[in-house]
């Protein structure tokens, strides 16, 4: 089981934890990743006692808390095209794009788990109304896209079976195609959950093409070093009620003070993992709309 898989893995067991699916969603999940019944039964077992534990000290039991119909953080979102581009090893990449009317600088946009969903899209579509032109790319492009998964469960199931080394050959050659749609622009990068753990895959690889990242609650990759990625000035979001991710923050910490690169840490109080993916079950509009502001400054401010 690779870092990405593991990481998909967690998300299932954590999501049945906290009452967003049910045991046998949460078994079929777990079944897609590859994680088998001898494993996956232990796994919910202890997120019943958890549960248990909790209630009997008096403890509230986990609910989803409401995120349909709620305004996505930012500004009316501009059209998003799908495009296509050429990617390493001759593959062609599947993106949407969506073109600043006067760009400051350019925008990486990576995925969470699920691809490159309507959120996603909505989040490109924001970023161009706020004066970036955006590609958000679709990591699912080698087995057809997003779009060709009618169940989402198994469009991240395709992700755990990808390769990790290709997502930072996808995400390097997006790079590129920002900068030959926006001659002479920096180009910045953000993702979340996942895609924030493929932000800090990006790093950690070297791309001295990035001059701002903002890696949304995802997971480092280990031994991190981003020495490589030099220009990049990177402003890491947390949520306060995400443990399993907040246990890497010291060490990302660390890694980009031994980079030496410009950093700020920020801890949202009082939410939980994807407090920004409207689509999440955990979406908080008002950190949402502050998280996004934080963003926007920051990415003004290091590539305009």
């Amino acid at each position: 089981m690779n870092e990405v898989t593991k990481y998909l893995t967690e998300e299932v067991v954590i999501d049945y934890g906290d009452g967003l699916i049910p045991r046998r969603e949460a078994m079929r999940r777990l079944a897609l990743l590859g994680v088998g019944a001898a494993v996956a039964e232990p796994l919910l077992a202890a997120c019943d006692a958890a549960r248990d534990t909790d209630r009997n000290a008096g403890g509230a039991t986990p609910s989803a808390p409401a995120s349909g119909g709620q305004s996505p953080a930012g500004p009316s979102a501009q059209p998003a095209e799908m495009t296509t581009f050429a990617g390493p090893q001759g593959r062609t990449l599947m993106a949407a794009w969506a073109a600043a009317a006067t760009a400051k600088g350019s925008v990486l946009v990576i995925h969470e788990n699920r691809g490159l969903t309507d959120h996603i899209r909505s989040v490109a579509g924001r970023f161009a109304a706020s004066g970036f032109s955006t590609l958000a790319v679709d990591l699912l492009s080698e087995e057809g896209g997003t779009a060709k998964f009618s169940d989402s469960a198994q469009a991240t199931a395709a992700l755990g079976a990808a390769p990790p080394a290709r997502f930072v050959e996808d995400m390097k050659a997006s790079v590129g195609e920002l900068q030959r749609r926006v001659p002479g622009s920096k180009v910045g990068a953000i993702g979340f959950c996942f895609g924030g753990g493929q932000v800090w895959s990006l790093l950690a690889a070297g791309e001295p093409r990035l001059y701002a990242a903002a890696p949304f609650y995802g997971p480092l990759p280990a031994g991190a070093d981003f020495a490589g990625s030099s220009n990049a000035k990177v402003l890491a979001v947390y949520a306060e009620r995400d443990q399993r991710v907040n246990a890497s923050r010291d060490e990302a910490e660390a890694a980009l003070k031994k980079a030496g690169l410009t950093h700020e840490i920020v801890t949202f109080p009082g939410v939980d993992h994807a407090f920004f993916n409207d689509t999440g079950g955990r979406y908080d509009a008002p950190t949402a709309a502050t998280a996004y502001q934080r963003v926007i400054d920051w990415f003004t401010q290091h590539l305009a």
